[in-house]
């Protein structure tokens, strides 16, 4: 099979880029459940964008630089926040709705870490699902929709160029797909954790695959853990979006008493990292926290899908208190790219969460994920539908790097993510990363699985990505030796200023003509 551009993923960073690219390239998108399946679809926060005349885009600047701890690229963050209301116009003049006000202004919320009502909003908390559906129904038709499809590897060229990628599609059958240029737009890695508001589908895989072929990976220890995922019966089963604490919910204990009074000047709305590690400290004294959501007026028509996500799991409305714990939402980290979606292997991109441009830093603020996507999928098309038809290499493709002699018997999906949430979650520890990284390598470089199938192969790739992820996730979290935004080391707590714009880089080491028992999951830092 060949195509001129190949999208691996189906969020909006993904949907946008396909839907600008011109009709004159051919554009294959590759999901690997169905189109909807993504955490864009599940998006209840909006898109911050400076639209009211008070506010500014250096104010939205300064204010996710603030969230990012100083450790974001100003440049991405200047060029974005400015970009961020002529995205949303462009979208709202092509047809896509948002929320309004009696006077036909947009509707302007508030969401943690920002100084202004700045969040653009669509169907009240579906967002995501709003946008997502307004990108499907309006994608042109020169892009082809391939559904059920898992991409297990990365084709390189002798010289080193990515040309395109092996895939199990959804018949079980294995394709290999040529391109011109190969697009990674698979999200995050929140499911190698316990508790995560990611869709299933989120294991890491296009920084797992980046990372096989060659790319720089940087900045892997800044994972966000969103305060408010609903709890019930010892699993989160959901997102209750920051917004409600927007609106005026409060979070307390059993017994009432609010939790983040005198903690930080923005309260209940203080960053992520902050509220996050605040519960945790109850969570660990045996408390539980919930959202009082009394002072909300209007609460189911406001927050509509919440309500429903509720009601199913049981919970009473009516008693104003909704049980809720932090769980893994977002990587500031992922493969290197610049505003554009460039890596360092020519010829591959990565947009949108799996990419890491320096907008977000340590911290993302709210709000900001869909625009990040909405802004490097419209940038990579205005590249792409300059370049896109360049022919492919044709040189032969290079021989692929055994990465160990043999894999092991991998571990459970359930035991790898209460070890990863153990060991590398909120609160992290220089013994706890040392185990968990000894106990992922054992995998890493253990003894081959046998498999008889197409469906078995998918899912032990899958949990081989998953360790992969997770074990760069830990390397980076035991280099950094302070604690920044969404990396929290007990052992070093304080921000320590020489780190404050150090990248941690995770790069494969490629041994030329190495043997196979040399090749094992080493990175170059």
């Amino acid at each position: 099979m060949k195509t001129d551009v190949l999208i691996i993923g189906s969020g909006i960073a993904s949907l946008q880029l396909a839907r600008q690219l011109a009709s004159h390239l051919n554009v294959m998108i590759l999901t690997k459940m169905s189109l909807v399946t993504s955490n864009s679809y599940l998006a209840q926060g909006g898109i911050a964008a400076s639209i009211s005349a008070k506010d500014s885009y250096e104010q939205h600047a300064l204010d996710t630089i603030e969230a990012g701890r100083f450790h974001n690229d100003i440049c991405a963050v200047k060029t974005v926040t400015k970009m961020a209301p002529v995205l949303l116009h462009d979208l709202a003049a092509a047809g896509c709705a948002f929320d309004q006000e009696k006077n036909g202004n947009w509707s302007l919320g508030m969401e943690g870490a920002h100084s202004e009502n700045r969040i653009v909003h669509s169907g009240g908390d579906e967002t995501g699902k709003k946008v997502i559906e307004f990108l499907v129904a309006t994608m042109p038709a020169h892009v082809t929709i391939k559904e059920g499809v898992f991409v297990y590897e990365l084709i390189l060229s002798d010289k080193g160029s990515c040309i395109g990628a092996k895939a199990i599609m959804a018949d079980g059958t294995k394709k290999r797909i040529i391109a011109n240029h190969i697009i990674i737009a698979t999200g995050g890695c929140g499911q190698i954790y316990e508790y995560t508001s990611n869709a299933a589908t989120i294991t890491g895989d296009g920084i797992a695959l980046a990372y096989l072929a060659g790319a720089n990976i940087i900045n892997m220890e800044f994972v966000q853990f969103h305060p408010t995922l609903l709890y019930v019966d010892g699993k989160t089963v959901g997102l209750i979006s920051e917004a409600v604490r927007g609106e005026g919910a409060v979070l307390v204990t059993d017994s009432g008493v609010p939790i983040m009074a005198n903690i930080h000047p923005y309260k209940d709305l203080a960053p992520r990292h902050i509220v996050a590690q605040r519960i945790y400290q109850y969570w660990k004294k045996g408390e539980s926290v919930y959202l009082d959501i009394a002072n909300v007026e209007n609460f189911a028509e406001r927050f509509p899908s919440i309500t429903a996500k509720c009601i199913q799991h049981g919970i009473n409305l009516q008693n104003k208190k909704i049980p809720v714990a932090p769980g893994c939402h977002f990587l500031m980290g992922g493969i290197e790219t610049d505003l554009g979606g460039k890596t360092s292997v020519d010829r591959l991109y990565a947009i949108g969460e799996a990419a890491c441009t320096g907008l977000h830093g340590a911290n993302r603020l709210a709000s900001n994920s869909l625009l990040e996507g909405l802004y490097m999928g419209n940038e990579l098309a205005k590249y792409l539908n300059e370049t896109g038809k360049q022919k492919s290499e044709t040189t032969q493709e290079a021989k692929p790097i055994h990465l160990q002699k043999k894999y092991k018997s991998l571990p459970s999906i359930k035991e790898l993510q209460q070890r990863t949430m153990a060991s590398v979650g909120i609160i992290r520890t220089e013994k706890m990363l040392q185990e968990h990284q000894l106990w992922l390598e054992s995998y890493l470089n253990g003894e081959k699985w046998e498999v008889q199938t197409a469906s078995s192969e998918k899912e032990e790739r899958q949990t081989y990505f998953m360790v992969l992820t997770a074990y760069l996730v830990t390397k980076a979290a035991l280099i950094r030796t302070e604690s920044r935004g969404g990396h929290y080391r007990s052992d070093f707590p304080q921000e320590v200023e020489n780190w404050r714009k150090q990248k941690v880089l995770l790069k494969m080491e490629r041994i030329e003509g190495a043997s196979d028992e040399r090749n094992k999951i080493t990175a170059a830092t």
